[in-house]
């Protein structure tokens, strides 16, 4: 199954690439190796603002996280054109806005990674990394940056 034919199943319609807010590209491709850069949860277009362990629950983050990956899925078309020449999702990085208290930034984290398994099937298993942090630009309560190989 094409990963078009995945999203459309899945109910997805991915969404253009958002303007940087500050002095960076949204991706960078060098060879067959696409980084891209860290993007924030959003709802409605405006940032989906909270702190896990205090105003929102690990589900609340892990659906904030699964709407990243689908911006990033969204960047990810727009770099290479066409997400079946997606050879393997290499890592993702996410960062959590929370407590200190808080430890389910693994579980919140799972949002983005589940879908992706999803979509790229066995090429979309990937290493990750998840941190919880005092803050993310605009109080997003999530941010996750993803690097790809393509093929040639």
């Amino acid at each position: 199954m094409s990963v078009y034919d995945k999203l459309k199943e899945l109910g997805i319609e991915l969404p253009p690439v958002a303007t940087p807010a500050a002095a960076y590209v949204p991706f960078a491709r060098t060879g067959n190796l696409v980084f891209l850069s860290g993007h924030t949860a959003k709802q409605q277009g405006k940032p989906w603002v909270g702190k896990l362990g205090d105003s929102m629950t690990t589900e609340q983050g892990k659906a904030a996280a699964r709407q990243v990956a689908i911006d990033l899925m969204g960047t990810l078309h727009a770099a290479v054109g066409d997400l079946n020449r997606v050879k393997r999702i290499v890592k993702l990085m996410s960062l959590v806005n929370s407590t200190t208290e808080f430890i389910e930034h693994h579980l919140v984290t799972n949002g983005a990674s589940e879908l992706i398994g999803q979509v790229f099937g066995e090429c979309g298993a990937h290493a990750r990394s998840a941190f919880g942090v005092a803050q993310i630009p605009q109080g997003s309560c999530v941010e996750i940056e993803m690097i790809v190989e393509v093929e040639g």
